[in-house]
């Protein structure tokens, strides 16, 4: 049964890691503030449909409700503004999100089971964090790189204008500091 939730968990979580992100940065002011209430209507929608169940059904699938919800307003905010610490927030509600719905399941067990599949829930909670952490910091060193390489191209544009005089100089420096956002 252990083998099974883990499975299962992984297979969820690898299921959520997978889905497409948003595009980045394309939608308009209106289209993110329809999609916000879609969300939110989705939401209360999901949530309404738990009220037939009983018990920790119920609580199962109210997790999973916001969960969805949590992810689909994260993916939302992504598309929206196409920031990497967005698309990061993304990975960290999928995880938070899987490991909600892995907590509540565990509710129907007791003693040791309940205790390892607590423990199972959040090594794949951490596992995912960890993930979505590395992912950030490769971003972040991602960005630095490039920023050293602008600069490094720089100058050396700005060493070939030092060759030119009058003028030319001044319109080569000039497109140098455009091409590579030097002020």
């Amino acid at each position: 049964m252990n083998t099974l939730f883990k499975l299962k968990s992984s297979l969820f979580v690898a299921t959520l890691l997978a889905l497409p992100a948003a595009h980045a940065a394309n939608l308009s002011e209106t289209d993110y503030s329809a999609a916000k209430t879609r969300i939110s209507a989705a939401y209360t929608a999901d949530k309404a449909s738990c009220d037939a169940r009983t018990a920790n059904a119920k609580d199962i699938c109210i997790q999973e409700a916001k969960g969805k919800e949590k992810v689909a307003r994260a993916e939302l905010q992504y598309g929206y503004t196409g920031k990497t610490g967005d698309q990061n927030k993304v990975l960290v509600a999928k995880a938070e999100a899987t490991y909600a719905v892995a907590k509540e399941k565990c509710d129907d067990m007791a003693g040791n089971a309940k205790d390892v599949c607590v423990k199972q829930a959040k090594a794949v909670e951490v596992h995912a964090l960890a993930d979505a952490k590395m992912g950030k910091e490769v971003g972040e060193a991602t960005t630095d790189a490039a920023a050293t390489k602008r600069d490094a191209d720089y100058k050396l544009a700005a060493q070939k204008c030092e060759a030119l005089a009058g003028d030319p100089k001044a319109n080569c420096m000039t497109a140098a500091k455009a091409k590579f956002g030097q002020n």
